[in-house]
């Protein structure tokens, strides 16, 4: 007698389950469809903003970037994806200047860990959408981000020229006048102490007394 009850407690139970599942079933067959018709939506799809695809220079109307070549992004970086070269420029002041000559990208090595973008001190990289990035060759992976060409130093003005002399030179006084400072200050306090001639003279009283 049980197992007849087991038997129909079972059957019902299955078909109670399998109504349930025709109810989802038929909710699909009435839901809106959302399949991508990729590739041919791709000039009118929008991707989303926090998708990841391509690490970028952030350039401006004018082409300028605002990478200052500081390396904070290549240190960051988990495993060698960036590589920084830079080299030194004359700026108008007369000093020399650290400025961005190659900056390399390996997007097949990324992790897309986006490190890179939220240590960066000025904002100058982001990532982009487009996703489509099938090549042939690794090599073909490894870009150059300043694409364009690098700016010269604009040449100074003979107000900056004169500005910059006027600062140099009471660089050089002030070091002047501190060196002058010191070697005062240690006269006074030789003398203070006694001359090294005075110090080195027996004493002949004591002498001719003993």
């Amino acid at each position: 007698m049980g197992s007849v009850k087991d038997y129909f407690s079972s059957l019902g139970s299955g078909l109670l389950s399998l109504v349930k599942g025709m109810q989802v079933t038929g909710k699909e067959f009435i839901t809106p469809k959302i399949t991508e018709c990729y590739p041919e939506n791709r000039k009118d799809h929008e991707w989303p903003e926090r998708f990841r695809a391509e690490l970028r220079f952030i350039y401006d109307e004018e082409g300028n970037h605002r990478c200052i070549a500081c390396g904070t992004c290549e240190r960051n970086c988990p495993n060698g994806t960036i590589s920084i070269e830079t080299k030194m420029v004359d700026t108008p002041a007369g000093t020399k200047k650290k400025k961005l000559d190659k900056y390399m990208y390996d997007l097949g090595s990324c992790t897309f860990c986006q490190l890179c973008v939220t240590s960066c001190p000025t904002n100058a990289l982001m990532f982009s959408n487009d996703f489509e990035q099938a090549v042939f060759t690794r090599s073909a992976l490894v870009k150059k981000l300043n694409y364009l060409p690098e700016k010269e130093e604009p040449a100074p003005t003979p107000e900056e020229l004169a500005k910059a002399a006027a600062e140099r030179e009471a660089r050089i006084a002030a070091a002047k006048a501190k060196a002058a400072a010191a070697k005062a200050a240690k006269e006074a306090a030789a003398s203070a102490a006694g001359t090294p001639e005075t110090a080195g003279e027996p004493n002949n009283d004591k002498i001719e007394n003993k």
